[in-house]
């Protein structure tokens, strides 16, 4: 059974959003109400507590109650720069990633990934999803990962490393797959956005 006081929850809200014309994403309506509420709401239920990334708008995501982690970095430097900020202020044994953009991610989640990370004793579990064909595709942003990891991390970060995989492949890492793909659906561009409000059967 996973205990979820030992996993601090990261939110991924500090990407430019450029296809999504640079607005902050985090803070964009889906369903009435903003992406980033969706994924505190499935959040809550998989981790103690909770840290914001975002690298704009700081006050508004103050309005939600957990802290608020900026990148070191100051020119968006990606997810690895969000981890980094995570893992920096990460006072429980794990840290658990998740982007914004994707509202209606697993919630066995947590429970999944930490097993698999406990069995294989694994540095980090990332997830992938299985479409109808069968083929299996990583969702590297997604993943669950032990603190010691930082400073394997901040090496990398200061190599100029971007590259998630490449990343991972430096750590003992494995995969869990979850076969419900459409569960990891993100909003990168608006009219991606209004598909899965209409997947969802949302009118608004």
């Amino acid at each position: 059974m996973t205990r979820y006081a030992e996993i601090t929850g990261l939110i991924l809200a500090g990407g430019r959003a450029q296809r999504m014309g640079g607005i902050d994403k985090g803070l964009v309506p889906f369903m009435g109400k903003p992406l980033i509420e969706h994924a505190i709401n499935r959040l809550m239920t998989q981790a103690g507590p909770i840290l914001i990334n975002a690298n704009r708008n700081h006050d508004q995501y103050a309005q939600y109650g957990y802290p608020i982690v900026a990148d070191a970095q100051a020119d968006f430097a990606g997810p690895l720069a969000g981890f980094a900020a995570g893992l920096t202020h990460c006072k429980t044994e794990y840290l658990l990633t998740i982007p914004c953009d994707s509202p209606l991610f697993p919630l066995d989640l947590s429970q999944r990934m930490h097993q698999a990370l406990l069995d294989t004793q694994s540095d980090l579990v990332y997830a992938s999803s299985q479409d109808a064909s069968g083929a299996v595709w990583a969702q590297p942003v997604f993943c669950l990962m032990h603190r010691r990891v930082l400073e394997s991390l901040l090496s990398f970060l200061e190599q100029d490393g971007r590259k998630i995989d490449r990343w991972f492949a430096e750590l003992r890492s494995t995969t869990v797959v979850f076969e419900n793909e459409a569960a990891f659906a993100n909003t990168n561009t608006p009219d991606e956005l209004r598909a899965l409000e209409h997947a969802q059967g949302y009118a608004n």
